[in-house]
């Protein structure tokens, strides 16, 4: 393996603020803003606006939002696929 072309991999600390989560994994993101974590060492973190603390998809909190009617209005221009034989 060619050596110098590989950007360094360190701990870094991902905190999702929405879910009050944080998490330790290597990366090769970096930040100047720090955080104590649980082993009394200061690691690098990075806010991150969804984790799988927080997002719908792993949470089971998933829901279909019909604004302004759209399915109603895709029914009324396409018809409605249950009734056509």
């Amino acid at each position: 393996m060619k050596s110098r072309i590989h950007p360094v991999s360190r701990p870094v600390v991902f905190r999702d603020r929405a879910a009050d989560y944080a998490f330790l994994t290597r990366s090769t993101a970096d930040s100047d803003k720090t955080i104590e974590w649980d082993d009394g060492k200061r690691y690098p973190v990075i806010d991150v606006e969804t984790s799988s603390a927080s997002h719908p998809f792993y949470t089971g909190n998933s829901q279909v939002l019909d604004t302004a009617g759209r399915v109603e209005r895709f029914e009324r221009r396409y018809g409605d696929a249950s009734k056509r034989g």
